[in-house]
């Protein structure tokens, strides 16, 4: 459960939340509006890829992501369950993926409450197997976030145990200084690509963006 100190942060992690999301859209404005631009010339279809996810207490909300997929791509399927992913993903989709650019959206879905900055990443409306895994640390009673400690230790490596079981060590240990430390850790490792497989998942038993599709 979570703590009485915990309790207290969250007003300020909701702040916080909203401070750096409404910073990044007034920043970010002008590459946002060039990449939905590539996306546009790049192949038909929209600009953005919606797509049904489990918000805090299992409550469904659409997360927002940049279109890396052609748009006869299977829909609510993750990733390395397609037979040949590759096949769908378009050009400027490896790029967005390879760069995590592909999530830059979400930080609208942050800006309304849906999402926070670090949280366990949001499962998809379908993967009951890591929804039921979640629910045995709670780490489905507080919001997703756009990265998080599981992120920060495999991404697309993890096994959905090993996956569920980081979550919940973030639900029981999340505070100011541990979010801080999951924030500048996760810029480490995009600048790294550490841990994105794309098309596979539970490559060396830890799994965290299985979901990674669109």
């Amino acid at each position: 459960m979570i703590t009485e100190k915990q309790k207290k942060y969250l007003p300020l992690k909701r702040g916080i939340d909203v401070i750096l999301s409404g910073a990044a859209i007034v920043v970010l404005s002008p590459i946002l509006g060039l990449l939905a631009l590539v996306i546009k010339l790049d192949s038909p279809g929209p600009v953005l890829f919606k797509q049904k996810r489990i918000g805090k207490d299992k409550k469904l909300f659409e997360i927002y992501k940049f279109r890396t997929m052609r748009i006869d791509a299977p829909r609510d399927m993750p990733t390395h369950m397609l037979k040949d992913p590759d096949q769908f993903i378009t050009k400027t989709g490896k790029f967005l993926r390879k760069t995590s650019l592909d999530e830059l959206p979400q930080i609208f879905n942050i800006f309304t409450g849906k999402m926070s900055v670090i949280g366990p990443r949001p499962a998809l409306w379908n993967q009951d197997d890591l929804i039921a895994e979640r629910d045995k640390y709670f780490a489905n009673d507080i919001t997703p976030g756009l990265t998080g400690w599981a992120q920060i230790n495999g991404r697309d490596e993890l096994e959905i145990e090993v996956k569920a079981k980081l979550d919940g060590e973030y639900y029981s240990n999340f505070s100011l200084v541990f979010d801080i430390k999951c924030f500048f850790s996760t810029i480490v490792s995009v600048l790294k690509h550490d841990g994105v497989v794309e098309g596979s998942t539970g490559t060396r038993k830890s799994d965290s963006e299985v979901n990674k599709h669109g």
